[in-house]
């Protein structure tokens, strides 16, 4: 099996494993993100405590985008009153993902306390404070945005992932997140994996035959068996995703499906930046130029700068000039 930075095989790197489990009607589905993690993260240069909650972010946002059927983007946005103020992660249906986050340096040294740098276990409290989770998909102009919002209830991602399953009355679900930043001979490199499982209805499962207090026993032994997944199995360079579900599942027959991969791709362009500044009155810019009377519009994705000089402002306001 071919390999890639980092040391995660190639076919499990930046990937959805969709799964089932017909003999528990369970669904579920791993997700393992590398390479798109090392681009995005080590573009900003983020601190520790800041960069693992984005991983997390960032593979909750593959895990539950790749749970719908929708053409557009997903979004995932944490908002909050602690050191990290904003968390922002999408995935498009074609697969491009990014993510950024923007946070409070002085409040983040204050909430670590002296000597400490990557975020503690169960972390959500004390980075992002009291605030809410939202989930928006958007499809487009001319077709209805969906917005889920909860609050920011739990220590960890997971839990406030559950928080919003709970209370949109979905199918029951249970989601085990972990991360981590290795040392390598070429670099740091981050891994992140998330894992879900989920009760199907009835009739898709096919078990109209099967009480409600077996149904529940089913439930509850899918929970556990994917709870007793370990973070080193969940980021293992040397065990295959597939490996990993025979192990946690294999009395059971997991029924895998085909991946569906993902790419750390930025949508911004400077037609889209054109766009942006056109719904501003030119005259309103004045207050963004920097001392040499330059407009630059920077992308908090992916940092790239676009500049703008008042010949190019005069192309934005008026195309035909």
């Amino acid at each position: 099996m071919s390999s890639t930075s980092g040391g995660l095989p190639s076919d499990d790197w930046d990937r959805v494993l969709p799964f089932q489990l017909d003999a528990l009607g369970v669904r579920g589905r791993l997700v393992r993100l590398g390479p798109a993690l090392d681009e995005v993260i080590e573009r900003h240069g983020y601190p520790l405590a800041v960069a693992r909650p984005l991983a997390e972010s960032m593979v909750l946002c593959a895990m539950l985008a790749t749970s719908l059927k929708y053409d557009g983007i997903f979004t995932l946005q944490i908002s909050g009153d602690g050191p990290i103020k904003l968390l922002v992660t999408d995935l498009t249906s074609d697969g491009a993902l990014r993510g950024y986050a923007q946070f409070d340096s002085w409040k983040l040294a204050i909430a670590l306390g002296s000597g400490n740098e990557d975020a503690p276990d169960g972390y959500v409290p004390k980075l992002f404070g009291q605030g809410r989770l939202t989930f928006t998909v958007d499809q487009g102009q001319h077709t209805e945005r969906y917005q889920g919002v909860v609050p920011l209830e739990g220590a960890t991602l997971a839990d406030c992932a559950h928080t919003y399953f709970r209370q949109s009355e979905q199918l029951p679900t249970g989601i085990k997140i972990t991360s981590r930043r290795s040392d390598g001979a070429d670099g740091c490199h981050w891994h992140a994996s998330a894992l879900m499982v989920q009760q199907m209805p009835e009739f898709d499962a096919g078990r109209l035959d099967v009480d409600t207090e077996q149904r529940e026993d089913d439930w509850r032994k899918a929970v556990i068996l994917m709870a007793s997944a370990t973070e080193k199995e969940m980021l293992d360079p040397a065990l295959p995703g597939t490996s990993l579900l025979h192990r946690l599942f294999h009395e059971d027959r997991p029924r895998v499906f085909e991946r569906r991969a993902f790419a750390a791709r930025c949508r911004c362009s400077r037609e889209r930046i054109d766009r942006v500044l056109r719904s501003i009155r030119r005259e309103e810019l004045d207050d963004l130029r920097d001392k040499t009377g330059r407009l630059a519009v920077k992308c908090e994705f992916c940092s790239t700068e676009y500049a703008y000089e008042d010949a190019d402002l005069d192309k934005v306001y008026d195309p035909a000039a």
